[in-house]
């Protein structure tokens, strides 16, 4: 039996880092759950649990958000999800190496929410800017930092 769980936002999740995620949690011998609105291939042959949701709106968060335990990480791009997230205690990183934490979650939202002001009056457009090795070191770093912080908590 795991510590604790991984959990993985799946649905935007970069394969690199899915994958990468996968193969940590079996070292560290942690359960890991991709939860998504649909089944998401993963290129690895250690075992995952794969739950999938309904393809209502935030239908993954949700579940997450009932099934988390306190020692639990979420990963997960989501700002808003992240903050439920930290409600309630929980580390939460992205897939680029963010850690969040109550003093950085005011700033993400509060950036999310001007972005999404300029592009409901047509001033920017969203667009995905790619993920690179540089993102995926930094989030490669900042999981197994957290993993070995949970490691040692649990262990107390």
């Amino acid at each position: 039996m795991s510590l604790f769980n991984v959990w993985i936002d799946a649905d935007s999740c970069p394969s690199l880092v899915r994958n990468h995620a996968i193969k940590m949690s079996n070292k560290y011998d942690l359960k890991i759950i991709l939860v998504a609105n649909k089944k998401i291939h993963c290129d690895t042959i250690f075992p995952y649990e794969m739950q999938i949701c309904s393809k209502q709106k935030d239908a993954a968060d949700d579940f997450i958000l009932e099934n988390v335990k306190s020692n639990d990480l979420v990963i997960t791009r989501d700002i808003i999800f992240a903050s439920k997230l930290l409600n309630k205690n929980i580390t939460t990183i992205n897939d680029r190496g963010t850690v969040f934490d109550p003093e950085n979650i005011v700033k993400f939202l509060s950036e999310r929410d001007f972005n999404m002001q300029l592009a409901e009056i047509g001033l920017v457009k969203h667009f995905n800017n790619g993920y690179d090795k540089k993102m995926f070191s930094l989030f490669a770093n900042a999981f197994d930092r957290e993993i070995n912080k949970l490691l040692k908590k649990c262990k107390k």
